[in-house]
């Protein structure tokens, strides 16, 4: 087995991450099971680029107990545990990651999975798919899952171009994923990366959300739950009204500069904060991104115009401006929740890599039948994902009577 890690010594800490993840996971563990005992990837191999985390170890140990073999690497140079990559290698499975690694190897790790031949990919970000499509067009791939909002539009971009050469389930796009992962996944995580790294008290403190999609609306409604005073930045009409109507404030990004005390971005698009920006914000503000790529903070602007720079804690670093203000940047501008903590609780990770594993076995079922094109879980896979989490919960469905069931599918009755 070929694999490219921090140290397997320490793998004896990472089992046990991944079995305390594994205890709050219980729907992926229904799966496992029911995987173990139907070989429903036999034959089939994986290659997935993901955040190498406690919870992803989980979702790979699924698979591997549906009869694939699988093969990963790290979609983030941040968001790599070196004991959870150390115990998978331990359980037989190939792992190309190290936290920190630097570009060049972050690619070359790419490529080391993409060697193994895959059938199917698991991307996260649509870095993988990206090679696929840039450098290695004459590679046949069954299909693919992309995890993450930022994939998914780089994939619909695609499809749109043409260009996309096979079948793509964006389980991001699954109501079990984007509601629950994004917003309470995002919403919490983001801010615990915030803590970690600074310590600070968002009582209070003005929090600037840039982007009001299911991760900014996370984010935003978490900091208000903790005191502090939101405000939105929206390109979007309807995402800035339904910011307004949550009780936010919503105004510029220039307005905003002046006026807060910690900026999040949640946008999934490139320089949302610049030069212009960071020469408005205050003394001690402190500017961290939730997304996927680390193109939302225009770190190369703020280094060229900052007298000087230092590392002041783990995952916070200093940039002095002439007027004396320091910005105060988390995680390197790289995604906060991953660089800065442990990212989402295995909790809500349940459902995102249950629909991972099931999109898996469905795509396999019918990928005769399918286009190269961006799908959708279906409907009834994702209601069924959501149906056992609510279970695991101790919650109940209510059940239509026979006569409520007939009128909600007649439309001959009226008042």
């Amino acid at each position: 087995m070929n694999h490219d890690i921090a140290h397997i010594g320490l793998s004896e800490q990472g089992h046990l991450r991944v079995e305390w993840a594994a205890r709050r996971m219980p729907v992926l563990g229904v799966i496992r099971k029911r995987f173990s005992e139907e070989q429903p990837l036999e034959g089939y191999r994986i290659g997935a680029c993901m955040h190498v985390t406690s919870e992803t170890a989980n979702l790979m140990l699924t698979l591997v107990a549906g009869g694939a073999e699988v093969t990963l690497c790290a979609s983030n140079p941040l968001s790599t545990q070196d004991d959870v990559a150390a115990a998978l290698v331990d359980a037989g499975i190939s792992v190309y990651a190290r936290r920190g690694e630097d570009a060049d190897t972050f690619y070359e790790h790419i490529n080391a999975v993409l060697d193994t031949d895959p059938h199917l990919i698991f991307d996260d970000g649509a870095d993988m798919t990206t090679v696929l499509h840039r450098e290695r067009v004459d590679q046949e791939i069954l299909a693919g899952m992309e995890e993450t909002t930022t994939g998914v539009i780089r994939l619909k971009a695609m499809a749109d171009e043409g260009v996309l050469r096979f079948p793509v389930v964006a389980v991001n796009d699954s109501d079990t994923k984007h509601l629950f992962d994004n917003r309470h996944g995002t919403g919490q995580s983001s801010l615990d990366g915030i803590l970690r790294a600074a310590n600070i008290l968002f009582a209070g403190r003005k929090v600037v959300v840039a982007g009001f999609g299911d991760c900014g609306w996370g984010i935003a409604t978490r900091a208000k739950g903790l005191g502090a005073d939101v405000i939105v930045t929206e390109v979007d009409p309807i995402r800035a009204l339904a910011a307004a109507m949550e009780g936010h404030r919503v105004m510029t990004g220039l307005e905003a500069a002046a006026e807060g005390d910690v900026f999040i971005t949640a946008t999934g698009n490139i320089r949302v904060f610049r030069a212009e920006h960071f020469a408005l914000m205050k003394d001690n503000a402190i500017v961290a991104n939730a997304g996927h790529f680390d193109v939302e903070l225009d770190l190369r602007a703020l280094d060229e115009m900052s007298e000087s720079r230092r590392v002041l804690r783990d995952n916070l670093e200093e940039f002095t401006l002439p007027n004396g203000n320091r910005v105060l940047v988390v995680a390197e501008g790289r995604l906060v929740n991953l660089g800065a903590a442990e990212g989402h609780p295995a909790d809500v990770m349940d459902l995102s890599f249950s629909d991972q594993a099931i999109a898996a076995e469905w795509i396999v079922k019918n990928a005769d039948t399918l286009e190269p094109r961006v799908y959708r879980l279906p409907d009834e896979l994702d209601r069924e994902v959501a149906r056992l989490k609510l279970e695991a919960m101790s919650g109940s469905l209510e059940m239509l009577t026979d006569e409520q069931a007939a009128y909600l599918g007649s439309w001959q009755h009226g008042t």
